[in-house]
């Protein structure tokens, strides 16, 4: 393993690993709103005063201009970051403020904490709308490989028809197509099933090529010769051989139904509030104002951005011992 998977792994495992934990590493419930510290600056951890060296601590905010939104640390008191206490990996005592280690939101919530939370929403989506994707489009090439025939036809030539379409704008007419007021679980379910119903043909089509060229080969036939019968063999021999292009097309489904729970969430056809996926937090920061005045919600832009690159880093340059015949065969 390279350098660079290794990069690219060690942030899918963080992230995977913040999203599962959330409810340990934040302080606050993401829908907690602290009314007197709307957009309330980050609040850096310290280990010197003026007295000297301590154990990390911060200092509270003081609102010093409501109009304005300005926060001035109030150097007179230190509040001690509190490891392992309260059920969370680390927070503070209840005193003269609470702790924003990257800032509030326009109603005063903890932005990490709605980010961490938010991490499982959106992950969570993208990766089983992938996982369902590949199902899919697997299934269905691989069953057209083997029927061939006109099954083949009919199943490719619908393939070919949802690929045509614009999918962006396939994706928000089928979800606007649902009732707009759904629970947040009942939301998770349609965009799970409404990105595996657009993102399927490109995986069948490349299975379908993969299969259809194994099938020829010398092992295969020799499998037909021994009396195994063509599910067998499908099962046993041909499906392996996808395995290094399903892996690409994991690679490439993920970061782009990240993007496109995004863009659900963000234009109010996703998650609704106060639910912190990652597209509904974009909309705080939708306006210049906002960005100018509390740069720190752009914070959930970082957070998809990064699972973007180490998605490309971790699965989406496989070598050519990894990829396999398959994935050879197709790239060339």
């Amino acid at each position: 393993m390279n350098v660079t998977r290794g990069v690219g792994i060690g942030l899918l495992i963080a992230f995977g690993s913040i999203a599962v934990a959330a409810p340990l590493l934040t302080p606050y419930d993401p829908g907690r709103s602290f009314a007197d510290y709307p957009y309330a600056p980050p609040m850096r951890p310290h280990v010197v005063a003026n007295d000297g060296w301590h154990a990390p601590f911060v200092y509270p905010l003081r609102l010093v201009d409501r109009l304005e939104r300005r926060y001035q640390e109030d150097r007179t008191v230190r509040m001690p970051l509190r490891w392992c206490h309260a059920g969370t990996l680390v927070r503070v005592d209840d005193g003269p403020s609470p702790w924003f280690l990257l800032g509030s939101d326009a109603l005063g919530r903890d932005v990490l904490s709605r980010l961490a939370l938010g991490a499982r929403l959106s992950l969570g989506v993208s990766a089983a709308a992938a996982i369902l994707t590949l199902l899919i489009g697997a299934a269905i090439g691989a069953g057209a490989a083997v029927l061939r025939g006109l099954a083949d036809d009919l199943l490719m030539r619908t393939a070919d028809l949802v690929i045509v379409l614009p999918t962006i704008y396939v994706v928000l007419a089928l979800r606007s197509a649902l009732p707009l007021v759904l629970s947040s679980i009942q939301v998770a379910i349609a965009m799970v099933a409404v990105l595996g119903l657009v993102g399927w043909p490109t995986v069948a089509r490349g299975v379908r090529t993969i299969v259809s060229t194994e099938a020829s080969q010398e092992y295969a036939e020799a499998a037909r010769a021994a009396g195994a019968s063509r599910w067998r063999i499908l099962r046993r021999h041909l499906l392996p051989a996808t395995r290094g292009f399903v892996l690409a097309q994991a690679g490439v489904l993920l970061p782009t139904f990240v993007l496109a729970e995004a863009t659900l969430s963000f234009v109010g056809l996703g998650f609704p509030a106060p639910a912190p996926s990652w597209g509904a937090m974009l909309q705080d920061a939708a306006s210049v104002r906002a960005l100018l005045d509390a740069p720190w919600l752009l914070a959930p832009a970082f957070a998809i951005v990064a699972t973007v690159l180490a998605v490309h880093l971790a699965i989406t340059a496989p070598t050519e011992q990894e990829a396999g015949t398959g994935f050879r065969l197709v790239s060339h």
